[in-house]
């Protein structure tokens, strides 16, 4: 996610990032930004200091104050050493100031996930399944699909937190975006989709749905 009140620059952020395969969200205000970080469902937020509504030290703090372990880039033309202190003492992973060196942007981005352990490959495997990020195959043993944009990033969120109860909230925010239309009713539909592609290419792995709370990908079949 983005909190930067620059919405030309939040917007050049978000197409940076995609060159390197990561979605992302720009929220405006500190308000907003401080409301979605608690969530959890973002694997990074960048973060600037100087927001309406609340400020950026303010929201880092509150959100480290209710656990909040998500790693936190602060991107400011703030460049004071105190600031620095302040907003790494403070809970922020990494401090980067205004303008930036956009290799050494990228570069942080890909450190603070991977040190998530969320970077991923560019084939995923979980058990006999595969899923290739760069042309959205999934494939089994003996037989690949083509998958459709939303269901792949579906795909994508469950193989990367395999075993993880991933709930509905979460995977509308990570595939549908903030503010979008989205219900719940439309992840039901793809994860439906998903399913029968599974089943259609005969491998070990399933997803489970976990009554009132989401979904697991594991590699055996369960009930719940």
């Amino acid at each position: 996610m983005i909190i930067e009140d620059n919405e030309r620059l939040a917007q050049s952020l978000q197409d940076l990032l995609k060159q390197i395969w990561f979605d992302a969200d720009i929220c405006t205000d500190g308000i907003t930004g401080a409301c979605q970080m608690e969530t959890g469902a973002y694997d990074l937020v960048i973060l600037d200091l100087m927001l309406p509504g609340k400020d950026g030290f303010s929201v880092l703090s509150e959100a480290r104050s209710r656990g909040v372990q998500t790693p936190v880039l602060l991107l400011t033309a703030r460049s004071e050493v105190e600031d620095k202190v302040r907003g790494l003492e403070g809970g922020a992973d990494y401090y980067l100031t205004k303008p930036f060196e956009v290799e050494e942007l990228l570069a942080v981005v890909k450190t603070l996930v991977r040190r998530q352990g969320e970077l991923i490959p560019d084939v995923v495997t979980v058990g006999d399944l595969k899923l290739d990020r760069k042309n959205y195959i999934l494939s089994g043993p003996e037989k690949q699909l083509q998958l459709g944009k939303k269901e792949y990033d579906i795909m994508r969120v469950l193989m990367a937190n395999k075993g993880l109860v991933i709930s509905k909230e979460t995977l509308l925010l990570k595939v549908w975006g903030e503010g979008s239309e989205a219900v719940e009713n439309n992840v039901e539909t793809y994860i439906s989709f998903l399913r029968k592609k599974l089943h259609f290419l005969k491998v070990h792995v399933w997803i489970v749905t976990i009554r009132g709370l989401g979904y697991r990908l594991t590699e055996r079949e369960e009930t719940a």
